[in-house]
């Protein structure tokens, strides 16, 4: 089983125990989340898809630790100008554990409408 959930902005495919680097999240080392945000399930080959979301499907997830990245230089230069800058930047990333996904979704409701006269067309009427 898995699914595609929506964490931080950014799109991830998670699975039961599943450990993974996101965004910097709100929250406490060793604290759970829930993420509402789930796209699509899938259970042994039955898909179920959201639009946007699926309703009533969440991923819970433990935080484990916050840290940063790897350090990303960017360097510019511009031949027989003289001009060099270098900067650098690290990313501030959340490690998580994916503890449980659900997929309650909720049931489909089958509307059935009923037709009063005055909703009938009349007899003999154009259309």
């Amino acid at each position: 089983m898995y699914a595609i959930v929506e964490i931080a902005g950014q799109q991830y495919k998670v699975q039961k125990d599943q450990q993974l680097f996101v965004h910097r999240l709100d929250g406490k080392e060793g604290s759970d989340m829930k993420f509402d945000q789930v796209l699509l399930i899938d259970n042994d080959g039955k898909v179920e898809l959201g639009a946007p979301a699926v309703k009533g499907a969440n991923v819970s997830a433990k935080i484990l630790s916050h840290l940063k990245g790897d350090k990303v230089i960017v360097f510019k230069k511009k031949r027989r100008k003289g001009y060099k800058v270098k900067n650098g930047h690290r990313q501030y990333l959340t490690q998580i554990q994916i503890t449980d996904i659900s997929a309650k979704a909720a049931p489909k409701k089958a509307a059935a409408k009923k037709t009063t006269k005055a909703e009938t067309p009349a007899e003999g009427s154009a259309e």
